[in-house]
């Protein structure tokens, strides 16, 4: 629980920091829901767009536009390869193929859907690298409701991987 809380106030904290302009911090929300009568993990992330786009422009040499009219045409196979790339969740011992569902858009964040079969949850392992290619300062931070049990992982460039048991 104490955990939690202190993931929570992490977060009140960049987006205040983000909001009062006081200095660019990079973070991207990534919740996961074991949902056992679907035998799946739902997965959201949440990443802000202008962050997405100058990292892909970096990457990619090109503009995406995410959510724009001139948005590009092949910008879901870039997304979808993107985080394929970049999550890999490990369940009880066995990685896991991550499906992507959809994505839309709520003012300035991308919200991307995911699911990841699973039958039953005691631990799950997650590698997130979403974005440390181009910020070094970024944070990944990943949610988790298993079984009833909410726990949080806060992953960085230094720490891009960590395991939840439950």
């Amino acid at each position: 629980m104490k955990q939690i809380k202190s993931v929570i106030f992490l977060t009140l904290i960049a987006f205040t920091l983000m909001a009062a302009g006081m200095h660019k911090f990079y973070v991207a929300i990534f919740q996961m829901d074991f949902v056992p009568e679907k035998e799946v993990i739902q997965m959201t992330s949440r990443v802000f767009i202008d962050d997405l786009e100058l990292a892909f422009e970096k990457k990619y040499g090109k503009k995406f536009y995410f959510g724009t009219k001139k948005e590009i045409p092949e910008a879901k196979k870039y997304l979808v390869d993107y985080f394929d790339k970049n999550i890999k969740i490990t369940i009880n011992e066995e990685q896991k193929a991550i499906k992507y569902l959809g994505r839309e858009i709520e003012d300035d964040v991308l919200v991307c859907y995911y699911t990841i079969p699973a039958k039953k949850v005691e631990s799950i392992e997650i590698e997130n690298t979403t974005l440390f290619d181009a910020y070094r300062e970024q944070q990944n931070m990943v949610h988790t409701n298993v079984n009833n049990t909410k726990k949080s992982l806060l992953l960085t460039y230094d720490k891009p991987k960590g395991k939840l048991e439950y």
